[in-house]
């Protein structure tokens, strides 16, 4: 039957559970259950136990709720108050706003508000690009694009010399940069001038931040390419590419030279080789020859005729040995002269050459005698050459 169907009492059926005639049990009420904490919180505090004595259970309930609120904000307190520092990262604890310690990996507590905290890693590498539009040494507007690789090596000095550390790290940048650029020309800057600029810029830029004590160390500059403004782009890639083809060049007549310069050298010094070989044989030549003279100067002492006459054959023999005509005179007074083509006869070897020699041999024998006289046949031999 429903709580409030008529003819049916409905004060007996409160669905809220109400206690009204003690026959049925309900959900507590709440102020009830209220009240019941408020007095075991009395209690556990020393507060009044009694419900009728209102100074008392005030009383108590006043330091009960301070004491809660007490250990919620020690509770907070300590929560913020503990703080963990990884392997990477170091700690700066300042108390009254003075430095105090550098506080290393591991568990630490400090004491906020007197002390303030800043925790940083201080082994990642960080990085910050940069681009710009920069004057060259020789008059030239280029864009220079450039990244920079630094590290916190001074935690104390990145929180407590320099504000905003980061911001000086760029502004110090931008000024090397403009520095190393404006006292190089474009050339250096568009090619391979590039490696030894970022080496400058690191070195110098890592001056400025170490006289600023900003607490940061740069571990690497990367110069990018670098290139002309829009506007001149087209104008600059002509540039280039002509000086693309300069250095092309330049290495054909490099390699040229390294090919014909070894031959040329390899030329001359067989040519020294050839003149000394020749030297050697004409002195080693000469030298024997003079020895050969003195040996026959010693023979032609011991016999003067002998030795002329056998000079003088071996000379003869040298002579017609070159030649092919040979003309043959008689005695004195006689008119006869043999003729003996030694080229027909050699040469030719036809058939008449027989019968020329048995004529020369008859003509020969037509005469008394036929003496050959050495030193005419010499002088015939010279005026047929």
């Amino acid at each position: 039957m429903a709580w409030n169907e008529p003819g049916g009492n409905s004060n007996n059926q409160d669905p809220w559970g109400g206690r009204k005639n003690g026959d049925r049990k309900g959900p507590p009420d709440i102020d009830e259950a209220f009240r019941k904490l408020q007095e075991s919180l009395n209690g556990l505090f020393g507060g009044g136990k009694k419900r009728g004595s209102e100074t008392g259970s005030g009383n108590g309930g006043g330091f009960g709720l301070l004491f809660v609120g007490l250990g919620l904000l020690a509770a907070v307190w300590l929560y913020s108050a503990i703080y963990v520092v990884d392997e990477q990262e170091q700690a700066v604890v300042l108390r009254f706003g003075k430095y105090y310690e550098t506080v290393g990996p591991g568990l630490n507590i400090y004491f906020p508000p007197i002390d303030r905290k800043f925790q940083e890693n201080v082994t990642r590498e960080r990085a910050y690009s940069k681009q710009g539009q920069m004057l060259t040494e020789d008059e030239n507007i280029i864009e220079v694009p450039l990244t920079v690789q630094y590290r916190v090596s001074n935690l104390q000095d990145f929180v407590l010399n320099v504000d905003q550390p980061e911001v000086s790290l760029q502004h110090a940048t931008d000024s090397a940069v403009r520095h190393v650029v404006g006292s190089t020309e474009m050339d250096q800057v568009l090619t391979e001038g590039r490696e030894l600029m970022a080496s400058e810029v690191k070195e110098r830029l890592q001056r400025f931040l170490d006289n600023y004590r900003t607490g940061i160390t740069v571990t690497q500059v990367n110069l990018q390419s670098a290139a002309a403004p829009r506007e001149v782009q087209e104008a600059f890639d002509d540039v280039i590419r002509a000086r693309e083809d300069e250095q092309r060049e330049k290495n054909q007549a490099e390699t040229y030279a390294n090919g014909v310069v070894p031959e040329a050298r390899g030329q001359a010094q067989r040519l020294i080789e050839d003149a000394n070989g020749y030297r050697d044989e004409v002195v080693s030549r000469a030298q024997g020859e003079a020895d050969r003279f003195t040996s026959l100067v010693t023979e032609y002492r011991k016999a003067p005729e002998v030795t002329r006459e056998r000079l003088y054959l071996d000379t003869m023999q040298e002579l017609m040995t070159n030649t092919s005509k040979v003309l043959v005179t008689g005695d004195k007074g006689q008119n006869n002269l043999l003729y003996l083509p030694l080229d027909k006869m050699i040469d030719g070897r036809s058939p008449s050459a027989p019968s020329s020699i048995s004529g020369a041999a008859g003509a020969a024998d037509a005469g008394s005698r036929v003496n050959v006289d050495p030193r005419q046949v010499e002088l015939r031999t010279r005026e047929s050459r």
